[in-house]
């Protein structure tokens, strides 16, 4: 892991830590809003943030990581 994953992985965890699981909801909310509102560059680090957060639960709970292939 680069410095930079491991500054995300540990602040992913820090988040899930002290707001639980609800907290990656509402990281992607906040990552869209920002996006819609004119920041990209800010959207872009917090779906980082809770993409990280969701590997680490998944690691938690020694469950397998999917990405991509989300099914309605």
């Amino acid at each position: 892991m680069t410095s930079r994953s491991t500054l995300i992985e540990s602040l992913a965890t820090s988040v899930l830590d002290s707001k639980g699981i609800g907290a990656i909801w509402q990281l992607y909310l906040d990552a869209a809003h920002a996006h819609q509102t004119g920041y990209p560059i800010a959207a872009d680090a917090i779906l980082e943030l809770a993409e990280a957060a969701e590997r680490v639960l998944m690691r938690r709970e020694n469950a397998p990581v999917h990405t991509g292939d989300w099914q309605l």
